[in-house]
């Protein structure tokens, strides 16, 4: 496959055949993992960074995974024990990773657009895991991946993405990719949490639960998230949940054979009740996970095939 850009900043932009070349390529990846083979020759003698400004379980320990899995030389850098906690600025830290002559970068930075800024900079090949509240692209595939795996398609779903929307880069993220894909999308969650331009992205706006849940395909529920929130958002963690928490009675709204995700930490009994969470049948939160190294496997992939372009 080609991949037009030497990066992965984010999904907007992306045209169908780059999302569904991506994904394929996820779908073999995630065959390969299942079956207890790799592909350390892959990455083998490139160096990929981790630089994470923010925490995170998920996203940077499926990286390493992936990385490891292709071959790579991993390296985990940790900021808040680095020189950035000094005073060191991000193009000084730029500056210090060509010397380094890192291949592929990982970067997830509170700020929107740092990621942007540093590929701007560097030599390596710069993935997005995260900035601000902008995007967060892996994540997006992953979701659509596990979407595509259970339901055979995204074009013609409905899928109902519900909570804080506002300050959520998953969210924005999973607008891009699946509209981009034909997917029906709404965005279901109090007003104060529901940003301005959501509508221009193309999407369904609802504020109450069972209106944005009917016959829905896909159930997406997202983190509160409270420090990025100023005073009066929300009322309290109780009172969101009795309107906008995912239950039985709620999730009953969707179709009976929709899927419920979660792309983690989950607040339990605040966005999503334990039974819900934990259902066998229809919870598929624990399959994000096993998707996400899959995916970032191929993001991996196609930067390096172009590196070597480059060479």
């Amino acid at each position: 496959m080609t991949y037009p850009r030497k990066h992965l900043l984010a999904i907007e932009g992306l045209e169908p055949p780059h999302i569904a070349d991506l994904l394929d390529l996820a779908e073999s990846y995630a065959l390969l993992n299942r079956s207890g083979k790799t592909q350390r020759d892959l990455l083998k003698g490139r160096t990929l960074i981790n630089l994470f400004f923010e925490d995170s379980t998920r996203t940077r320990t499926s990286f390493e995974l992936a990385g490891k899995r292709l071959g790579a030389d991993v390296i985990n850098m940790s900021v808040s024990t680095s020189s950035v906690n000094k005073g060191e600025t991000l193009l000084d830290t730029a500056s210090t990773l060509n010397a380094m002559h890192c291949d592929l970068l990982v970067v997830r930075h509170g700020q929107s657009g740092a990621p942007s800024l540093l590929s701007q900079k560097v030599d390596a090949a710069v993935i997005n895991a995260g900035d601000g509240t902008h995007e967060h692209p892996t994540q997006a595939l992953l979701d659509a991946l596990t979407i595509r795996r259970h339901k055979g398609r995204l074009e013609g779903l409905i899928v109902a993405i519900c909570g804080d929307i506002a300050h959520s880069r998953v969210a924005r993220s999973n607008m891009h990719l699946l509209t981009t894909m034909g997917s029906r999308v709404r965005v279901v969650g109090p007003p104060t949490l529901i940003p301005a331009e959501a509508a221009r992205l193309g999407v369904e706006v609802f504020h109450d639960m069972k209106a944005g849940l009917a016959g829905a395909d896909v159930v997406m529920m997202l983190r509160l998230q409270r420090e990025r929130m100023s005073g009066g958002m929300v009322p309290s963690a109780r009172e969101f949940f009795r309107f906008y928490g995912l239950d039985a009675e709620k999730l009953a709204y969707a179709k009976p054979d929709s899927i419920v995700m979660h792309p983690g930490p989950m607040n339990r009994g605040v966005e999503i009740d334990s039974a819900v969470a934990d259902h066998p049948t229809r919870s598929v939160i624990g399959e994000q996970v096993e998707m996400g190294v899959a995916c970032r496997m191929a993001v991996l992939d196609v930067l390096a095939r172009g590196l070597r372009r480059n060479v």
